[in-house]
């Protein structure tokens, strides 16, 4: 399945706006390609208990998933606080687990434009059951 990058990315900017985020500051969005080519969003949302905190990145990915997809193949991850934000250790694990026959797409965005890497230039060894 092939997506469009920007607007995913146009997405993911929309997604962050709806952050909550007041311990780090720190807003993040991120929308993700389903396998069926359906657009789902997510943004950060943080907690005192910092372990129930979720990642924009999880959040649009368990969307996903709860509404019956199963897998993925891009993801586009913006922060308005950092050129190329990329996902975290848990999310990298995560878009690993449910990605398809394919290899994910991770979009960033810098000031030049988009960056597009795949899922192995940020976890080369993931595994799945």
């Amino acid at each position: 399945m092939t997506c469009d990058y920007n607007l995913l990315m146009d997405k993911a900017r929309e997604a962050s706006k709806m952050s909550y985020s007041p311990f780090s500051k720190f807003a993040v969005g991120a929308a993700v390609c389903a396998g069926s080519g359906k657009i789902y969003t997510g943004c950060n949302i943080e907690n005192s208990s910092f372990g129930m905190t979720i990642c924009a990145e999880r959040c649009a990915i368990f969307k996903a998933i709860s509404e019956g997809e199963k897998e993925i193949s891009a993801v586009a991850i913006f922060s308005p606080n950092e050129d190329d934000c990329y996902p975290c250790g848990a999310c990298r694990q995560v878009m690993y687990e449910f990605q398809g026959e394919n290899e994910i797409e991770i979009i960033t965005a810098d000031k030049s434009g988009l960056n597009i890497r795949k899922m192995s230039d940020f976890l080369p060894f993931g595994f799945k059951i």
